[in-house]
């Protein structure tokens, strides 16, 4: 090293607490990487990715029911929100936004393309001219596949957690 040039040290922290799981660490992201992979493959981490999962599942239940309750609003305004709040302005992040919405919110789990159209117009915004294209281009990018259980049609899509992650990661742009 010549005079005048400095080397810096980055240092990383990732800190996870769940349930009686509790992760801190620091270090490179290299480092940090290795300890992950190892702590994931642990019994305790599936636990507590299962609690986050139910307090997740128990969130959308006390939100449905909390919506009929109060009179569930207009489901195009609830989706046309959706949309506007997590940046899905372009149609594979819209369909994918209606799947979401009409299994996780609307508890609907046989969503043939006719659903999914009804939904667009209802919130006013223009469904994707063939949407079973679309459909077909998302379980091919691996966003949405076929539940293990149903039958190998489109109406049975269900998002893949990289079809979450995308959903997620579009809400923070």
């Amino acid at each position: 090293m010549s005079d005048g040039e400095m080397t810096i040290d980055v240092q990383n922290r990732v800190m996870v607490k769940v349930g009686d799981v509790d992760i801190d660490l620091t270090g490179s992201a290299k480092e940090i990487d290795v300890i992950m992979s190892k702590k994931i493959q642990e019994e305790n981490w599936s636990a507590a990715i299962s609690l986050i999962r139910h307090a997740r599942e128990s969130a959308i239940e006390a939100a449905r029911k909390a919506a009929k309750e109060s009179g569930l609003p207009e489901r195009g305004a609830a989706f046309r929100t959706l949309c506007d709040n997590n940046n899905l302005n372009r149609k594979p992040d819209q369909v994918l936004g209606a799947i979401q919405y009409l299994r996780e919110v609307e508890g609907v789990h046989d969503s043939p393309p006719r659903v999914l159209e009804e939904l667009f117009l209802d919130a006013g915004i223009n469904p994707p001219r063939n949407l079973s294209l679309y459909l077909n281009r998302l379980i091919e990018r691996r966003m949405i596949t076929y539940p293990a259980s149903g039958e190998k049609k489109n109406r049975y899509c269900v998002l893949t957690t990289e079809g979450r992650s995308h959903l997620d990661n579009r809400s923070r742009e």
